[in-house]
């Protein structure tokens, strides 16, 4: 990188000076790309012809491949290294970080189960205490189990009795994990070790004799990476005994890619079996009586809406569902008569989006959103309806755990500018308290959050949070961070992150809007945003950036983009679709080929969202927005940072791979399109807090050099 003038080296430190953003021109020189060698594929669907050049990347374990990612990197990561406030923007992200929290407390056995971050732990710790505000000991700490951070945990699900806890443990965020189980009270792991589990739950005995769980068959070491995950199957672990010895419950061999997840009800007397195909919101209900040792049996069937298990009291089990609910509802099927004529509706739809609902303290919490934040209300497990919890504010609340007997709960709180702080609810009372709250560095109130409505082309009306510092000017100059996702009914509420902190108080404004595709109204906005409809969720993302520069909050050179997985396929799209409205993208972890997702690990299952290359129709769709294949020569995209991992085993990093190399070889003009490839990585879950504070101050320095913004202050 060249040296700033004189000029621009005083307008960036008058910034810093007074707090405000200068706008430096920076025109760096084109970064020498690696040579990426193209070859003569070529695919015919339905009689097209679609070339593949770059299909020699989806093989990750090659030589070249390998090659290839170290050259990419060595000149994506000396261009990050030539930004000067690369360093002041991690030393930032690092200082803001480094604060206490907590996680959401759930009781069991009489104990309470949470976890706790000191500041900078790469993993959260695991604590266990006989009160909620009892001096707690040490459970599991994931920071012991790698040098670097890279073996995480999720769970543990801890036995009824509060004597054993089952958690997985997955090494550099692969989707892969392993079972084991820990004494709660020597802190001492069994030999249990369970392998091969993707997508599963853990659900106890009522006994705590063992626990069911869902696995694969073993891949190969090869394929580890990129094998169609099919033909799982829901087994139970005794405890004590090896994995060779486990029971299966439930499988298919007919129906390979229908997937299960085995819940044991409150009172232990049943298991609810989940069967779902792919990321189809629709799924089949099987269960049996524990009690009476009884077969598997069938309960729903019929693959028409979506049955999320509540709760039960005895033979009647209430269901969260949205049959002829698009918002919603919950009702109770007995399953002596579980005819549909008998089915009894406990909670109608109503005005909000039913989001999640449990039963706890004899009583029905109910989650609901409206307008993208949460709401919730307690009712009697008749459906009357009780009260609204009072929240804090306007944000996202999740938690509400625990056993029918219970008289508390709790839950988290948080929005874009208030840290997620945890409440006690007491259900004999109907209060909430405070819990614990983090303390952060920086002052909330210089902030402030709209909700604003943005009409998209077609005219549908979609909310948009927008945040940024109080007394910003619409003069169409601030630099702006639009971020989206739109897909698979996942809904964006607001939620607090460090690293956009660091954005809005170097004078960036932060944007999320509410994306078709998305859950925040229900499925039928779920699935407008699908399939031959999946255009709508681009054009609503483009209408939102319009929106923005219309208002004057800025302007096209000054407006980045930025989302992840399938945000990444949004972004990859709007860029190809609109390059003239965005100063810089950046992709993460993204679905690129579109013609292709389906041959890789867990892809088929997308194919209820986006549909599939090997229907005539679906394909005409797809190959009308997939990313890497409209990329056209001698067109000048705008600044581009693309990341992923080389453990991606979702969203295989081939996608990636391909989309850069084609981006870089149909770029004009000297905007720089470089590619972070993350080592020991995956996904995103469980990625140490070291990797995700150097991968966040990596994006953000790059909006800082392409806007000419002075950094933190």
């Amino acid at each position: 990188m060249s040296a700033r003038s004189l000029p621009a080296l005083a307008a960036a430190i008058a910034a810093v000076v007074v707090g405000c953003v200068a706008i430096v021109p920076v025109n760096p020189p084109r970064p020498a790309y690696p040579p990426t060698a193209r070859t003569n594929v070529v695919d015919t669907y339905f009689g097209q012809s679609v070339e593949d050049p770059y299909r020699w990347l989806e093989d990750d374990n090659s030589p070249g491949t390998k090659e290839w990612v170290a050259a990419q990197n060595r000149v994506t990561f000396g261009y990050l290294e030539g930004i000067p406030q690369r360093a002041a923007i991690k030393e930032r992200m690092t200082r803001l970080l480094d604060f206490e929290r907590f996680g959401t407390p759930a009781k069991v056995g009489g104990r309470y189960f949470y976890t706790r971050n000191d500041g900078l732990q790469n993993q959260d710790v695991w604590y266990t205490a006989t009160a909620a505000d009892a001096e707690p000991t040490v459970l599991l700490d994931p920071n012991r189990l790698s040098a670097d951070g890279t073996v995480s945990v999720s769970g543990p699900a801890v036995s009824e009795d509060g004597r054993l806890a089952a958690y997985q443990i997955s090494a550099s965020g692969s989707d892969w994990k392993e079972i084991r189980v820990r004494e709660v009270a020597t802190g001492r792991d069994l030999p249990d070790r369970l392998e091969w589990v993707k997508f599963s739950g853990v659900s106890w005995r009522k006994d705590g004799t063992g626990f069911y769980y869902s696995r694969y068959e073993a891949p190969k070491e090869s394929e580890k990476l990129t094998r169609l995950n099919e033909f799982q199957k829901l087994c139970f672990h005794r405890v004590g005994t090896p994995q060779s010895d486990d029971a299966v419950v439930y499988e298919r061999r007919d129906k390979p890619r229908w997937g299960f997840g085995g819940e044991v009800s409150d009172d232990g007397a049943y298991l609810v079996i989940t069967s779902t195909e792919g990321t189809d919101r629709k799924n089949r209900v099987f269960y049996q009586d524990l009690a009476r040792g009884g077969a598997v049996a069938d309960l729903l069937v019929d693959f028409d809406a979506s049955y999320d298990f509540v709760g039960n009291d005895g033979p009647v089990f209430w269901f969260k569902t949205d049959l002829a609910a698009p918002r919603g509802r919950i009702i109770a099927i007995d399953t002596r008569k579980p005819d549909r004529s008998a089915w009894r509706e406990v909670l109608p739809q109503g005005d909000a989006t039913l989001t999640g609902a449990s039963v706890v303290g004899e009583r029905l919490v109910a989650d609901y959103l409206k307008d993208a934040h949460s709401v919730v209300r307690i009712h009697r497990l008749d459906g009357t309806f009780e009260k609204e919890v009072e929240l804090p504010g306007i944000g996202s609340a999740g938690g509400f755990g625990g056993r029918r007997g219970d008289t508390e709960t709790f839950y988290g709180f948080a929005g874009y500018t208030v840290p997620g702080r945890v409440y006690r609810y007491d259900f004999t009372t109907g209060k909430s308290t405070l819990w614990r709250a983090p303390k952060v560095g920086f002052n909330p109130d210089d902030f402030e959050t709209k909700q604003v409505w943005v009409t998209s082309k077609d005219g549908t009306r979609f909310p948009m949070f927008v945040t940024h510092r109080k007394g910003l000017k619409l003069d169409g100059t601030n630099p702006t961070l639009l971020y989206g996702y739109g897909g698979f009914n996942i809904s964006l509420t607001p939620a607090f992150s460090v690293g956009n902190l660091v954005w809005m108080e170097m004078g960036g404004v932060y944007a999320v809007p509410n994306l078709r595709g998305g859950g925040e109204y229900g499925e039928d906005w779920h699935q407008s945003g699908t399939k031959l409809r999946k255009q709508n969720v681009f054009d609503d993302f483009v209408a939102a950036g319009e929106w923005l520069v219309n208002n004057r909050y800025t302007q096209p050179r000054r407006l980045a983009i930025q989302g992840g997985s399938n945000g990444g396929l949004l972004v990859g799209a709007c860029m190809t679709q609109r390059p003239d409205l965005y100063g810089a993208c950046l992709p993460a972890v993204g679905v690129m080929d579109m013609l292709r997702f389906h041959k890789f690990t867990i892809g088929w299952a997308w194919k209820s969202d986006y549909g599939s290359s090997e229907d005539a129709e679906e394909f005409r769709a797809l190959r009308a927005y997939s990313p890497y294949h409209n990329l056209r020569p001698g067109v000048a995209y705008p600044p581009t940072l693309v990341t992923t991992a080389d453990h991606d085993d979702r969203v295989v990093p081939a996608h990636s791979f391909k989309f850069a190399a084609r981006l870089q070889e149909c770029q004009a003009g000297s905007n720089p399109v470089l590619i972070r490839i993350e080592s020991k990585a995956g996904h995103g879950a469980g990625k140490p807090t070291a990797k995700i504070i150097e991968e966040r101050s990596d994006q953000l320095a790059f909006l800082v050099r392409q806007f000419g913004m002075a950094g933190p202050r």
